[in-house]
């Protein structure tokens, strides 16, 4: 399936998806999940891919987690699949262990025509060749073919049983070195609280957590090479200034709870027209009345609120964003577009780089359409979040230390 190794290079395929909602109704939702993935594999042909997945297990994870190994199984053994006769799979399961599940699960698959695979063991400090297929899953922590961390719980007080963290692998492949780091970090619990001020509060709880990934992936302990982090970063627009533009000619309807007098809902009226309702926001509604602003260009106009990874444009680079908001979808299997009414749409799902990595995916060669980041899915329900992918090509011999000194293997 994978076309041969040439000059065009090594095909790559990232894909995020936070894959919660596929445990909760696997008859449907998993079936079209792989279907569409499959397409995917099959239209870019990759020779690598790496899956970074989160929230495994789905909300009820102790009931859910037998639909995990399924859903694994069915990746391995597919038809689709054949010719990908190297996998790692590494399934954060261990969800009695309170201190460090994560419930991220990062899957690799290798193409046969792919020579020479390593993968970096971190406590030998070396590469290892990958061979055949492995399923790492359960505790992880005693494989040190990964690095794995949750989150420390003062980071997010408010919420009990977090399960947001990391998961980093290195790889070598095509000459060239790099990490991949599956990421999960907290969600706005409340939409009336994230509201309240610009940037929101949950906002800086995002932004402290990823630059601790940052600042762990390029610590002294590992020499430094290109990073790709990819996740459910759970991004939100600033819904402050959002809703101020989207709720412009409106006037604001405070509605408090009787017994603690805490704000409850905000009610959003046009001045006339009958004073319709534009929008509801509740804890957890945002129930705005034309879903068609996050559909319209794919939503693109709204991309001026999407101000999180600007703190680390020095740090963090991403290409140009071309699809709708990746979340919050209807689980409804017929509602493939439709969006839930409990929160602002916002692209959560994305796929950032070094400057390093950034240089490897746009070589001068990498002619522009061998270069796509898109989302998967886009007219089918995949759950509640749309999977997103970057396809790119690694020239063949980019790493070499006589082109531009190991440019590819040093991060900048």
């Amino acid at each position: 399936m994978a076309g041969k190794l040439t000059a065009q290079g090594t095909g790559v395929l990232l894909v995020t998806a936070n894959v919660g909602s596929l445990f909760e109704d696997p008859e449907n939702l998993q079936k079209t999940w792989l279907r569409e993935f499959y397409q995917a594999v099959h239209t870019y042909k990759p020779h690598f891919i790496a899956i970074h997945c989160q929230e495994v297990g789905g909300k009820n994870y102790e009931e859910s987690m037998t639909h995990v190994d399924n859903f694994v199984k069915e990746l391995l053994s597919s038809d689709a699949m054949k010719e990908y006769n190297k996998a790692r799979i590494y399934l954060d399961e261990n969800y009695k262990s309170q201190e460090h599940f994560t419930a991220l699960g990062s899957c690799y698959f290798i193409h046969e025509t792919l020579k020479n695979v390593q993968q970096f063991d971190f406590k030998a400090k070396k590469f290892k060749k990958v061979i055949g297929k492995e399923i790492y899953s359960d505790t992880l922590e005693s494989t040190s073919m990964v690095e794995k961390e949750k989150f420390p719980q003062e980071y997010f007080p408010e919420c009990k049983w977090s399960r947001k963290g990391f998961i980093r692998t290195r790889w070598a492949l095509a000459e060239c070195t790099f990490d991949l780091v599956n990421i999960h970090l907290f969600h706005d619990a409340s939409n009336l609280v994230a509201w309240e001020k610009s940037p929101s509060v949950y906002s800086g709880t995002r932004q402290k957590a990823l630059g601790y990934v940052l600042d762990r992936i390029t610590d002294q302990r590992y020499e430094r090479v290109p990073y790709f982090v990819f996740g459910d970063f759970n991004f939100r627009l600033d819904s402050k200034q959002v809703i101020e533009r989207l709720c412009s000619s409106a006037t604001m309807q405070t509605v408090r709870a009787a017994d603690t007098n805490e704000v409850d809902k905000l009610i959003f009226r046009e001045v006339d027209n009958d004073r319709k309702v534009v929008l509801q926001l509740e804890k957890k509604l945002f129930n705005y009345i034309n879903q068609d602003v996050f559909r319209e260009n794919n939503g693109t106009q709204l991309l001026e609120f999407d101000k999180e990874l600007s703190v680390y444009k020095e740090r963090l680079h991403e290409l140009e964003i071309s699809f709708p908001p990746s979340y919050p979808y209807s689980e409804d299997a017929s509602q493939g577009k439709q969006y839930m009414n409990t929160r602002c749409p916002a692209w959560c799902d994305r796929i950032l780089m070094s400057a390093s990595a950034k240089d490897l995916v746009l070589k001068p060669e990498n002619e522009d359409k061998a270069v796509i980041y898109d989302n998967i899915g886009p007219n089918v329900c995949m759950g509640d979040h749309k999977p997103v992918f970057l396809s790119f090509r690694i020239t063949a011999g980019a790493g070499k230390p006589n082109a531009n000194k190991h440019k590819c293997c040093v991060v900048q």
